[in-house]
Order: C-alpha cells, then sequence, then structure tokens
C-alpha cells in the first residue's frame, strides 16, 4: 500500500484515524543507525509500524525492527512520544492517519541485515550522512532526539 506524508501542509487531507506506532534509533558499536529504505514513500527511515492486539510496546518494536531489517534488538530507553497533529499520512484505501510514534533507543543484539516488503534496502548509516538522504522531517526529528545528549523525554 502506498502512503503519501503531509507535514505541516494546509492542503493535506484531514486525519481520519490515530494508531499507536514504534520507532527505534538503533546504532551500532561504531555509532551508525539502523537505517531503512521504504518501500511505500521511496524515504528513509528508522525502523518500526504499528502496535498489533495482544503485545506490548517492547514487543511491538522488537518484532518490527525484526520484520523491517533482519537485526534483533533490546530496548533501551524511551526517547519520546511523537504525535504532532501537523503530519498526517494518507493511504490508498483512504485511511489518513494521525503521526503517534512511541520512540526508542535499541541496541542491536544479533541478526543480520536483510530487506522486506516495506523496506528496499536495510543499512547502517553514520550520523553526518544522514542528511544526504532523503529522510521525512519527523524521522529528523526523531534521529536528532535520539542523538541528543540532553536528558529527559521528548513529547508533543
Amino acid at each position: 500500500m502506498s502512503r503519501t506524508d503531509y507535514f505541516h501542509d494546509p492542503n493535506a487531507p484531514t486525519a481520519n484515524s490515530v494508531k499507536v506506532a514504534v520507532s527505534a534509533v538503533v546504532r551500532d558499536s561504531q555509532g551508525r543507525i539502523l537505517m531503512i529504505h521504504r518501500t511505500d514513500n521511496d524515504r528513509y527511515s528508522i525502523p518500526g509500524g504499528g502496535l498489533e492486539a495482544g503485545e506490548t510496546i517492547t514487543q511491538a518494536l522488537m518484532r518490527e525492527v525484526k520484520e523491517e531489517t533482519g537485526i534483533d534488538v533490546r530496548v533501551t530507553e524511551l526517547i519520546g512520544i511523537f504525535s504532532n497533529p501537523e503530519h498526517v499520512i494518507a493511504y490508498d484505501d483512504g485511511e489518513v492517519r494521525q503521526e503517534f510514534s512511541i520512540c526508542f533507543h535499541a541496541d542491536p543484539i544479533g541478526g543480520d541485515l536483510r530487506t522486506s516488503s516495506e523496506s528496499k534496502e536495510v543499512r547502517w548509516v553514520a550520523p553526518k550522512d544522514i542528511s544526504s538522504l532523503n529522510v521525512h522531517p519527523s524521522i529528523t526529528l526523531r534521529i536528532e532526539r535520539g542523538l541528543s545528549p540532553t536528558t529527559g523525554t521528548y513529547f508533543t
């Protein structure tokens, strides 16, 4: 299913749903960040996805990272809660979802890089190289907050 992201766009459609999502800033021993090249919007992103009934937030995060990247992770810390009503995602089935993502730090603990139906490329990216990729501003904010030495949880 394809999607279109709208961010601070006065012509964006009105949201008709909110779904709990999770995302992760996963860093390897060299400080690189785990990134995927999404198949649905052709942008680079940190791994993540929707919470499913019957699982905890942590279980959802570990499942999503593994599904999209092949990497097993251990969740270590909450980065923040991102719920900007001016970021909506329109899907081709008519759903228009307001952003609501709980973002965490996670450490890789196993697995091998691989793509999935949601990721056409998976790679480790040095923080200095992220600006050269096509990354949505909401994902850039999560990465910036994940790299920030400031303490405290971010929330909108």
